[in-house]
């Protein structure tokens, strides 16, 4: 416990260090003015506060409200409904703001979850790292490969597997682009916008069929004509198309021959 909490909390604020998954971090403080720390520079955001924060050794997932105001410009009524915050880091501190280089006080961490918005003000759950202990200990047997196309565990090369392709035009969730793309071959991959209101956003690719793409996180703004996007190829999973598309059945992770319960079921006949 650092020497500075001991006395009285006329000089404390809290810290919010905000690493979003397109590479972007932001700082931002209860203060009235802004504090440099570690290089960052937590802006002045009086509009946000966190609820009630309880620390206990349970093993149960640590839960928190973070609630504020839109008021900075780095947070915006667009990014949030873009999805732009989802699954973002947070770490909260609190420190003493007139010796911000003294000992801080970590008091969570972890990453958003739900994101809503009520007019100018927004609230989100924040879910504690302690939530990854809810997870299987040991993976499961299955037919279908555990892996990622392109993972460690999966060993393929997704350099020559990627594309950049400019959409033509966008309804809900199907695009059409103008680029020749293989047939068949990015259902299940990634797609990856580069330009546009939705730049740096990632969404999955469901189906494919010749030039029309259909992805399964629709994004708030429709992409517009002349958007670009990287598209990834990916892979259904089976041992059959691991096997014949990729030539990598040595690293398949499945079980693709183990006996299922419907072997249990069988009559002799």
């Amino acid at each position: 416990m650092p020497d500075w909490i001991k006395e009285p909390l006329s000089t404390l604020a809290f810290c919010w260090r905000l690493a979003r998954c397109d590479g972007v971090v932001l700082g931002f403080t209860s203060h009235d003015a802004d504090i440099i720390l570690d290089g960052l520079i937590y802006r002045a955001t009086p509009g946000m506060a966190p609820s009630s924060i309880e620390r206990t050794s349970a093993l149960d997932g640590d839960m928190v409200d973070l609630k504020g105001v839109l008021t900075s410009d780095a947070i915006r009524a667009d990014d949030l409904a873009a999805g732009r915050w989802d699954g973002a880091r947070l770490s909260l501190i609190a420190l003493d703001w007139t010796q911000p280089d003294v000992e801080a006080l970590p008091l969570i961490r972890g990453t958003l979850g739900n994101v809503s918005q009520d007019g100018d003000a927004f609230m989100v759950e924040l879910n504690g790292s302690t939530q990854a202990l809810d997870g299987p200990v040991q993976l499961t047997t299955s037919p279908d490969c555990r892996a990622s196309l392109g993972d460690p565990q999966c060993g393929i090369d997704m350099a020559a597997r990627r594309q950049i392709v400019t959409v033509l035009a966008m309804s809900g969730a199907e695009l059409a682009v103008n680029d020749v793309i293989p047939a068949d071959t990015f259902a299940f991959g990634r797609l990856r916008w580069l330009d546009g209101d939705n730049a740096g956003l990632t969404c999955a690719i469901i189906a494919q069929q010749d030039q029309a793409l259909t992805v399964g996180d629709v994004p708030a703004i429709p992409a517009a004509p002349g958007t670009r996007a990287e598209i990834s190829q990916g892979c259904d999973r089976r041992f059959s198309t691991c096997s014949s598309r990729f030539a990598n059945a040595v690293n398949f992770r499945g079980e693709p021959h183990l006996p299922g319960n419907d072997l249990l079921t069988r009559y002799a006949s």
